[in-house]
């Protein structure tokens, strides 16, 4: 997830878009490794300055432990003011995207989140086989309670390429992600294939998309970041005329209730 999560960061803003990336894996933070970033935020007029990395804002756990190998051991309500920290008291600025990183499952961060601000959408990334099948579909049925839309679902370490051949092994099973959009009829937004490319730049703070930006593996980033904004410039646009229709029908319940209320002072 954080591999999809740092590369659709990084493919959205070559696009010129303005983006934020939050780490709210508050256990085991990897987003600062992944980036190279290593400075710790600064503080100014009690806001959060995230670090930014490509042009990207950045905040995690992770700048804040003072080992490498510093454990995170916290209960949920501390879990729950965290998230909401890095929601509310980060100087994000005007943003086109915030992409929040979520731990696996159903737990305290992911459900803080979509109590705390509206949520355009969840994208589901899982890999081939079922058990990682089965931890996204209670992903999607938490969402599906809390009436969050989905963008849809990326399947991640798909296949492995043969250099030579160029002949695709499966090595962790095929068509899982495809079988999850099926299932619960949401858009399969691609697969993304296991690369050393991409493994490398996780592991030296420098993605695929900036290291090496017409190989293929960021050409696929670069296809799923296109294809997620079209599907959030949907899903915005239907929110938006939700909310008109909802404060129109309040206004006119509003209006009613003072025409009423003016008759009956008549008499």
């Amino acid at each position: 997830k954080t591999t999809v999560s740092v590369n659709l960061a990084m493919a959205l803003a070559k696009t010129g878009a303005k983006v934020g990336l939050l780490d709210a894996d508050i256990y085991g933070p990897s987003v600062p490794l992944m980036l190279g970033l290593k400075a710790s935020p600064e503080v100014i007029n009690n806001k959060i300055q995230p670090p930014v990395s490509e042009g990207i804002k950045v905040i995690s756990m992770g700048f804040f432990y003072e080992q490498s190998q510093q454990a995170g051991i916290y209960r949920g309500p501390i879990i729950s003011g965290i998230v909401k920290q890095f929601l509310t008291d980060v100087n994000w600025g005007d943003l086109d995207y915030l992409i929040i990183d979520l731990p696996p499952g159903t737990g305290d961060a992911p459900l803080t989140i979509a109590q705390t601000i509206p949520i355009t959408g969840i994208l589901i990334v899982t890999t081939p086989q079922d058990v990682a099948m089965n931890v996204a579909v209670k992903a999607i049925g938490m969402f599906n309670k809390l009436n969050v839309p989905i963008v849809g679902v990326i399947e991640n370490m798909s296949y492995l390429e043969c250099p030579h051949c160029k002949q695709h092994t499966h090595i962790f099973g095929k068509g899982g992600g495809q079988t999850v959009s099926e299932q619960f009829n949401i858009p399969f937004i691609g697969e993304i294939p296991l690369h050393p490319l991409i493994m490398t730049g996780s592991d030296i703070g420098k993605s695929v998309v900036i290291s090496a930006p017409d190989s293929m593996n960021s050409l696929v980033f670069s296809k799923v970041a296109k294809t997620i904004a079209g599907r959030i410039s949907v899903i915005a646009t239907e929110m938006r005329a939700q909310q008109e229709t909802e404060s129109e029908q309040s206004n006119s319940n509003n209006s009613s209730s003072q025409t009423e209320a003016q008759n009956a002072s008549h008499f």
